[in-house]
């Protein structure tokens, strides 16, 4: 009987073990190139080797970085950009094309991640997303890339409510096209049924200190801040990911994991509240959390992250949108952060 007992204990340890293995995420950045100062690709390729950065997202198909990326052991998210989302909705014939010009060529590169839009949700080519996503997905399929995880990128503003993170819910404007993309994302095997979402705790607090405070959005406060029906946040991170669980399953998908393509802190720009101090201590701890936890709603699930961004661009927005970098175009660290 003890040799059953310590057999089922054994297979119950294992079963734990390969679920967490099978839901671990991990830690990348966006690789952002509106600057006319920057390493050159294969120089940046060599910054993600050298820092222990295991995977890179591409807003759209770049031949000198995908280049660069061959053979390497880097991950990648590869964009379809919201230019093309007509035509790819509207031609099978088109998504082809696309993955034929933008994939294929790339053999010895680890696609994992191809976003179909960015922030398209909700906008002008709302309705366009879901059927070029599932252009592109058949596309990938007949070429032999089915575990190519086809997604898209949504911004918080698809959310009409986000607090307490169990009301979260998609705008009325946003929920048809959404509805719409959880629905062929449900259809597809694991693990690729991924949402993806951009998780700004910066602007959140940014824009109402007087409720969000500094700790509670900088993974920093020493308990719990918000308890929403028993499941208890610390920091607003987990808060924004867990509105959109709670939006998913209120149009009838709970099903679908989440990945965050964007998060970040800027180290400059807005005097007081940016700082090399206080976006090392936000991607520090990001990271760490990450690796070591799900969100309360979701705690076996360890999701991909990608930090915005890898340099300081200086052809973006002037201001904070200049000082997202985690390194300066030289390749010096603007701050020090550890991904391993």
């Amino acid at each position: 009987m003890a040799s059953t007992w310590n057999a089922l204990i054994l297979l119950i340890i294992l079963s734990i073990l390969l679920q967490q293995t099978k839901h671990a995420g991990s830690i990348g950045v966006n690789y952002g190139l509106n600057g006319d100062n920057l390493p050159n690709p294969a120089t940046v390729v060599q910054l993600f080797n050298s820092h222990g950065i295991q995977k890179l997202r591409l807003f759209a198909p770049n031949l000198q970085v995908q280049q660069a990326l061959e053979g390497t052991n880097i991950n990648v998210s590869l964009g379809v950009a919201n230019d093309d989302l007509a035509n790819l909705a509207g031609s099978q014939a088109a998504a082809n094309e696309w993955v034929k010009t933008n994939i294929l060529p790339f053999s010895k590169t680890h696609y994992q991640y191809v976003t179909v839009g960015n922030e398209a949700i909700p906008g002008p080519n709302s309705q366009q997303v879901a059927p070029a996503m599932r252009n592109i997905k058949t596309a990938l399929n007949s070429a032999g890339l089915s575990q190519i995880t086809v997604t898209t990128v949504l911004a918080n503003t698809a959310l009409s409510f986000s607090f307490p993170p169990s009301q979260g819910a998609f705008s009325a404007e946003a929920t048809p096209a959404i509805t719409a993309v959880l629905q062929f994302l449900n259809e597809q095997e694991e693990p690729n049924r991924v949402l993806m979402v951009n998780v700004y705790p910066y602007f959140a607090f940014a824009a109402d200190p007087q409720h969000v405070t500094l700790e509670y959005a900088q993974f920093t406060a020493p308990g719990t801040v918000v308890n929403d029906h028993g499941l208890e946040y610390q920091n607003l991170f987990d808060a924004m990911v867990d509105a959109f669980y709670a939006a998913m399953e209120n149009v009838g998908v709970g099903s679908v994991r989440i990945a965050v393509s964007e998060t970040g802190w800027p180290n400059g720009g807005q005097s007081g509240i940016t700082s090399p101090v206080l976006a090392e201590t936000y991607n520090q701890k990001l990271i760490d959390h990450v690796k070591n936890s799900g969100t309360p709603k979701k705690p076996s699930y360890f999701m991909d992250v990608f930090i915005f961004a890898m340099f300081n661009e200086n052809q973006k927005t002037p201001g904070v949108e200049q000082c997202f970098g985690l390194f300066y175009p030289s390749g010096q660290p603007v701050y020090s952060v550890s991904f391993n």
